[in-house]
């Protein structure tokens, strides 16, 4: 064997053997010693401080200074963020988006709140003669959109009130929102029911019913909701189409890492 492929054999096995300090201390959940870790890699103790040694330079373990045991490091955390960070949600919703579509007969949308405003990702339009366009790139006002107050509910009390300030509460039918204490009142009932509706508030004989999409996090990151002609969706059968779209959207948060998405059916009130 020629001395260029022992040393490639070399590093793939120290690169497997790193990997595998990651595994143990991951499953673990907790720091380990270098003892420890030697004993469960079945690695020598001199070989085990080398690798132990590189992993902490480069961030991906750290050492704890009271008791001198190693745990992952942030350096996974930056990682992971980014990897998320490069996930195409919109081909990702698309499958639910589709399903949607044949369960609902409406068009469903993917949206998420962008400087202020409902900024459309994706849709899938229904086959029905009388449907709601495609409206990809559209903004809309968040205050007023099924998916705008999907996202809106879970924001903390301080950039809720700032967004508002910012974007302010203006009519656009005789049933839109206006006041912020109507507002609160209407995003408690989101985070009660567990999906939002736009009951002819942006556009007169129009309704829109808009679920949460959650990240690994458990942070609201996007919405995904139906729309369709108002007299197709009559007050009875909300509940009832609503059932399809949180169910979509709580299956999107967990393609995103997302693990205690709900019961869908415990959602819809």
């Amino acid at each position: 064997m020629s001395t260029e492929i022992k040393e490639s054999l070399y590093q793939v096995q120290v690169l497997d053997r790193a990997l595998g300090i990651l595994d143990v201390l991951s499953s673990e959940g907790s720091e380990l010693a270098p003892a420890e870790l030697s004993k469960r890699l079945d690695l020598h103790k001199s070989t085990t401080h080398r690798l132990l040694m590189v992993l902490e330079r480069h961030r991906l373990i750290e050492k704890s200074l009271q008791t001198g045991k190693y745990r992952l490091g942030l350096k996974l955390f930056e990682l992971g963020s980014k990897a998320v960070a490069q996930l195409d949600l919109s081909e990702q919703a698309h499958t639910y988006l589709e399903r949607l579509v044949r369960e609902t007969g409406e068009t469903a949308h993917l949206c998420i709140v962008d400087a202020g405003e409902t900024l459309s990702l994706t849709n899938v339009e229904s086959t029905r003669t009388i449907r709601t366009p495609v409206t990809v790139g559209r903004r809309t006002p968040v205050h007023c959109t099924a998916v705008g107050k999907a996202v809106l509910a879970f924001m903390d009390e301080y950039e809720l009130k700032a967004l508002i300030k910012k974007q302010g509460l203006k009519a656009c039918t005789p049933n839109t929102i206006t006041t912020l204490a109507g507002l609160k009142a209407e995003l408690q009932l989101v985070r009660k029911r567990g999906y939002a509706v736009d009951n002819e508030e942006i556009e007169e004989e129009l309704k829109c019913i808009g679920a949460p999409v959650r990240n690994y996090s458990g942070k609201v990151i996007a919405a995904i909701s139906i729309a369709g002609p108002a007299y197709r969706l009559p007050d009875d059968k909300i509940p009832v189409v609503a059932r399809s779209v949180v169910e979509a959207a709580n299956e999107l948060s967990l393609e995103l890492g997302y693990q205690t998405a709900r019961d869908p059916q415990a959602l819809v009130g």
